[in-house]
């Protein structure tokens, strides 16, 4: 994969430019992928305070978050499952063979490993 690659390029000539859009504009790059690229797809759900109390303090989007549930998690910081996929000439090869549901993650960590068996690895 790789060393010292994390978040490199930047927004090139001749691709896409930055995203105005909340929840695009924050995105490092934009490029337009090739057959034997390979990246990381990075989903996570993050408890930052300080992000946090601006938007409970925010009547727009205050009514979208449970106060008494966020609290819960203020200090956890965090979760996320990285997915490495290459580009291929029909779509994209997974790499990653990790547990994704809740019941897969608490059985791996008991010892069970069958989620192996379920695992698809082209998408």
């Amino acid at each position: 994969m790789g060393c010292d690659v994390h978040d490199v390029g930047g927004y090139l000539e001749g691709h896409p430019e930055r995203s105005t859009l909340a929840g695009l504009r924050s995105l490092r790059t934009a490029r337009v992928l090739a057959k034997d690229q390979v990246l990381t797809i990075e989903p996570g759900c993050y408890f930052v305070d300080f992000l946090l109390d601006r938007a409970l303090a925010d009547p727009e989007l205050s009514k979208f978050f449970v106060v008494d549930r966020i609290n819960e998690y203020r200090g956890f910081g965090g979760v996320r499952i990285e997915d490495d996929i290459i580009i291929t000439e029909s779509g994209t090869e997974l790499m990653s063979l990790v547990p994704r549901t809740v019941e897969e993650i608490e059985g791996w960590m008991a010892g069970d490993d069958s989620f192996m068996a379920n695992t698809k690895f082209l998408v």
